[in-house]
Parts: C-alpha cells; sequence; structure tokens
C-alpha cells in the first residue's frame, strides 16, 4: 500500500478512538470477475464490522465505507494490497455516529451510471487534472466554460462562480446535455467539478470520445478544494452535498445547514421547514405535489416507527440516508 498518499480529513481535530471513520474512495480499472471480488469484500466487512455502500463493475470499484479507524486502514490494505486496486483515490471523514445502516455490496454495470459505458470509459482516457490553485485561474479565463456536472439540486446548494448548470435530475441525462448545449465548444477549454471527481472521470471521458479537444476538471474534486484553498482565494458560494448523514458541509468541511427529506431524499433547509407543506418524515415543498395519499401515509407510518425506535435507544432499519453517487 502506498504509505505515501496523504489522506483528505475532513475533521483534523478528533479523537480517532470514539469517533467512526468514513472512506470514500474509487478507481477505474479493469476488473475480470466482480462477483469473486464482492464475496471477498463481504467476508472482510463482516469481519471488521464495516458497512456502507460499495459497487463493483468489470470498470472498478467506487464506494463510501464507514467503521473503526482500524477496521478501515484493514479495508484500505485489503483493496489496494490484495485486490490490486493501488493506488485508490481516498478520502477520510470523521463522524460521532455509524452513517449506514447496513453493508451493501453491489455488482453493477457501471461503478458511476452514465448510461453510456462505451463512451464515457474512464479507462480509455479522461480530461487533464487540474488542482486548486490551477483551478482557480482556470476558471477565471475568458475563454473558459465552467461546468457543474453534478445534479440541479446539488448546484442550487453551492458551486462555482460562473459554473454552468446542466439542471439533470440523475447523472444519466449529463451526456444528452453535452450533445445539446456544449457541441459548439470542441476547441474550447472547458473545467468541469463535481463532490469527489468520479463523475467528473466519465464527464471529461464522454467529451474526450466526442472529439473536445480541452477538457480539464478539478482533482479529488470540490470537497479536496474546500480542504486546500484558504477561503479568502475560495471561489466557491455555499454548500456542498455529500453522500452521507451529514448532507453537506460548508467551507470549512463542517457539517451544513441542510437534512435530507425522508419523502423525496432531497435536501432541505429551515426555509422548507418553515413551509406549511413540509411534514416532517413524510414530504417538503419539493414534493408535496408528486407523492401519492398512500405514499404519504405509509411513510407517516415509517416515520412512527423511526421515532418510536429512537426514544427506546434502538435503530431502525428505515432510518438510512444512504444516497450513492
Amino acid at each position: 500500500m502506498d504509505t505515501n498518499h496523504t489522506d483528505t480529513v475532513l475533521h483534523k481535530e478528533r479523537n480517532q478512538e470514539s469517533l467512526i471513520t468514513v472512506c470514500a474512495y474509487y478507481k477505474f480499472q479493469p476488473v475480470a470477475d466482480p462477483e469473486r471480488m464482492r464475496e471477498k469484500l463481504r467476508r472482510l466487512c463482516k469481519k471488521h464490522i464495516i458497512k456502507g455502500l460499495t459497487l463493483l463493475g468489470t470498470e472498478g470499484i467506487n464506494g463510501t465505507m464507514a467503521g473503526s479507524d482500524a477496521a478501515m486502514k484493514a479495508f484500505r490494505a485489503f483493496i489496494e494490497d490484495d485486490l490490486g486496486f493501488a493506488p485508490l483515490d481516498w478520502k477520510v471523514a470523521y463522524t460521532s455516529q455509524m452513517p449506514f445502516m447496513r453493508l451493501k455490496i453491489k455488482v453493477k454495470n457501471e461503478i458511476c451510471t452514465s448510461g453510456v459505458p462505451t463512451e464515457a470509459n474512464p479507462i480509455q482516457g479522461v480530461g487533464i487534472y487540474t488542482d486548486p490553485k490551477e483551478w482557480n485561474a482556470l476558471i477565471t479565463r475568458d475563454d473558459t466554460v465552467v461546468v457543474d456536472v453534478r445534479n440541479d439540486f446539488e448546484v442550487q446548494m453551492g458551486t462555482f462562480a460562473h459554473a454552468r448548470n446542466p439542471h439533470t435530475t440523475s447523472f444519466r441525462e449529463f451526456a444528452a446535455y453535452v450533445d445539446k448545449e456544449l457541441s459548439a465548444y470542441k476547441d474550447t477549454p472547458i473545467a468541469m467539478c463535481c463532490t469527489g471527481g468520479i463523475r467528473c472521470e466519465k464527464s471529461t471521458a464522454y467529451l474526450k470520445a466526442k472529439g473536445f479537444q480541452h477538457v480539464y476538471h478539478l482533482k479529488g474534486g470540490i470537497l479536496r478544494y474546500l480542504e486546500e484553498m484558504p477561503k479568502e482565494q475560495s471561489l466557491w458560494s455555499g454548500e456542498c452535498f455529500v453522500f452521507d448523514e451529514r448532507v453537506s458541509v460548508d467551507h470549512d468541511l463542517k457539517p451544513g445547514s441542510y437534512e435530507l427529506c425522508h419523502g423525496c431524499r432531497l435536501p432541505i433547509n429551515a426555509t422548507h421547514k418553515a413551509s406549511v407543506d413540509y411534514e416532517e418524515g413524510v414530504s417538503c415543498p419539493q414534493c408535496i405535489n408528486i407523492r401519492t395519499d398512500d405514499q404519504k401515509s405509509r411513510a407517516r407510518e415509517r416515520h412512527h416507527q423511526i421515532t418510536l425506535a429512537k426514544a427506546r435507544n434502538r435503530s431502525h432499519r428505515g432510518d438510512c440516508s444512504v444516497i450513492e453517487e
């Protein structure tokens, strides 16, 4: 394992003995037998009491998992050394509670679903990696087109100055956005960003396959930018949606002002919760008109069971905010 690799630590002051270590990671490389690899990973996770979501496919591995600090070090060593994924793109955070209710290891056609796996193939080549300082210089150039490849609700929570919002509801829609809105910019510098880097790998690979000449993406994603870039030099505004119980983080990488609506799983803040259309555990202004009466009724019962479980200091299987990128 590469012991010189520097982890991204979101909470630098912590007592690792009392906190849960949360690790997000990915790597694109050919995998001959993802099903067999899945079983090896499952056994390791059961042994070390690791929970979370990992996706495996013939194109690589992608996941967010959590456990004790020792368990996650063993997990990383196993993935890099035994499974051969060294070096991983690896980010670490710490939290006071386990952010996952169970272990999920899935085999999928794509480890980050683009819908166009043949063309969006990072193994065949991606854009130019750009570190935070280079990123600032790149996106302030007059000739650069800046594209935030995340979904609409994520971009609305926060993004970079002058970044274009593709207004997608799913990453599957991004290729169509490129074909419709960016085809005139094949000779123009295009700078792309996403949460942790994996969607940019797919996005820039797709643009390269389509003949775009000058494609860049933010190395390590927005999270690494927020960690490394001083506030006074930052071009970021707002909060960044993350795929765990924190829901969002601010520029200091501390939990932000958002939580999830348990009806639609979209982020909500104090303004949403103050609306007459908000019902805790059931619906919010974003989903009040699209959820059926039956869905709302079942959500009320689910919320009731969660409330009871918490009052008894027990977990409830449905009380899980895992969202895969």
